[in-house]
């Protein structure tokens, strides 16, 4: 329990893949909310995109710095980093919920689809495998090893 792991943190790598194909995703989320809910629509999906993006660089830096310091830290801040995260989204939409430019509908909307669609769509791209843990490696990198 007291060991910890040194090297390149895999985590990190998928979380800023997921996060490249979230901002190339963005565009599109947020012109789909504004023909249904308009501008406070696109507004919501914006600000659920942010949050969407924040989350999953916030749960990446988290393991990663705690994995460390040792297997045990990394094990509690993967639990209790999941819970936190959740408070701070729930925070994040209590903030906002009586603004003005907010669509509830959207940004909800937003938020579970953004989650959803980016980890179900990152499965593709992630090794399960010890050899290569984090992202599959590509033909050209393979050839390099």
């Amino acid at each position: 329990m007291t060991t910890r792991f040194e090297g390149p943190a895999p985590e990190v790598g998928v979380s800023n893949d997921m996060i490249k194909r979230g901002l190339i995703v963005a565009p599109v989320l947020i012109g789909i909310c504004a023909v249904i809910w308009g501008g406070d629509g696109a507004w919501s999906s914006a600000y659920g995109i942010a949050i969407v993006l924040a989350n999953f660089a916030l749960a990446a830096g988290l393991i990663a710095a705690a994995a460390r310091i040792s297997v045990a830290l990394m094990m509690g801040a993967t639990l209790f980093g999941y819970l936190i995260r959740l408070g701070l989204i729930f925070l994040a939409v209590l903030l906002v919920k009586d603004a003005g430019w907010i669509s509830l509908p959207a940004l909800g909307s937003t938020i579970i689809v953004t989650h959803l669609g980016l980890l179900f769509w990152e499965m593709k791209y992630v090794a399960i495998s010890l050899a290569h843990p984090g992202l599959k490696p590509t033909p050209k990198s393979s050839l390099r090893s």
